[in-house]
């Protein structure tokens, strides 16, 4: 007991007072980031593989669907029931926001957790370091203590949803205005004489270069319906992938001309002239908007040197009136 008493005083004194607690989370920590290579590098039992081997043998459907996973990191498959959601809904949600993102890969939900646990270990790892070394000769309450320890791994963890969000808002600006002009090369292909799936393999191709976004959803759409899916349902997923109104738009606007026979020549040329339109007035939105956001600018670079030209020889000549004055 003495000699437990010895360190903990010792670590008091280098520390402060939450010295045993902070070299004891750092142990914690320590030891946890050692497991984590020994778990990832951990064998698969041959038993568990010998029989999923024997049940994929028995049974058609579960060859299948072993040959539909077999694209994934065989990593992170040994911590799925940690790394993915439980709740239905919140596995939708993450999905379908990652898709919107352009992460389409089948293990994304699993890289955007791992990515969380990892950076927000890291974060409280080098807040750790902080506190203890660099800034060991300083005084901290446990205030500060907890903010410098706890906050970068906050941090850390929310990064990814940050960088998913703003990836989402970027990819939904560039289809948002790649979309005109797709339109308008469609309508020269289909009044070209081809198919509408041959006019979006042919604007997928010619987009690639100016809008990779764009032509990545034209590509899907266009191996979805050579693998034999409903069009309606191929349509609706890319209007759900892309998350822009004008898409969903047209979208309803193919729908319907599918369902009621009408030329899709005739209605792509109407909804691309409403989309010319509509860039157009989004164009001229943006440079009313600018008078605006340059006011404050403008108020500050302006007001404050004409003052002092306006100004500064008066209270020159005031003060000097004053000082003639005494």
């Amino acid at each position: 007991m003495d000699f437990l008493t010895s360190i903990g005083d010792f670590l008091t004194q280098q520390l402060g007072p939450f010295g045993p607690l902070i070299v004891v989370g750092g142990l914690g920590l320590f030891m946890i980031l050692l497991t984590i290579p020994f778990m990832l590098n951990q064998r698969e039992d041959p038993l568990k593989k010998l029989s999923r081997a024997n049940d994929a043998n028995r049974t058609q459907p579960k060859q299948q669907e072993r040959l539909r996973q077999a694209g994934r990191n065989e990593q992170l498959e040994r911590f799925a029931n940690f790394l993915e959601p439980k709740d239905v809904e919140e596995l939708s949600a993450i999905q379908l926001k990652l898709t919107q993102a352009g992460y389409q890969s089948r293990d994304a939900v699993r890289m955007y957790h791992f990515a969380q646990f990892a950076l927000g270990i890291l974060g409280l790892v080098l807040g750790f370091v902080y506190v203890t070394f660099v800034a060991g000769d300083q005084e901290f309450t446990t205030q500060q203590t907890v903010m410098y320890t706890i906050g970068p791994g906050a941090a850390g963890y929310m990064l990814p949803k940050y960088w998913v969000t703003r990836r989402v808002g970027e990819r939904q600006q560039q289809i948002e205005e790649a979309f005109p002009d797709a339109l308008d090369m469609m309508l020269v292909c289909v009044e070209a004489g081809q198919s509408l799936d041959q006019s979006i393999i042919r604007v997928a191709k010619e987009l690639r270069v100016s809008y990779p976004s764009l032509a990545d959803e034209f590509e899907i759409v266009s191996y979805e319906v050579k693998a034999g899916k409903d069009r309606t349902s191929v349509l609706r997923d890319m209007a759900t992938r892309c998350g822009v109104l004008d898409v969903s738009s047209f979208v309803t606007v193919m729908i319907q001309s599918q369902t009621f026979g009408t030329s899709i020549a005739e209605a792509l040329r109407v909804y691309a002239g409403e989309m010319r339109d509509k860039r157009v007035m989004r164009a001229e939105e943006a440079a009313n908007k600018l008078p605006t956001k340059m006011t404050l600018a403008t108020m500050g670079l302006t007001v404050p040197p004409l003052l002092v030209i306006l100004i500064g020889p008066s209270a020159h000549n005031i003060s000097m009136m004053g000082t003639m004055g005494q």
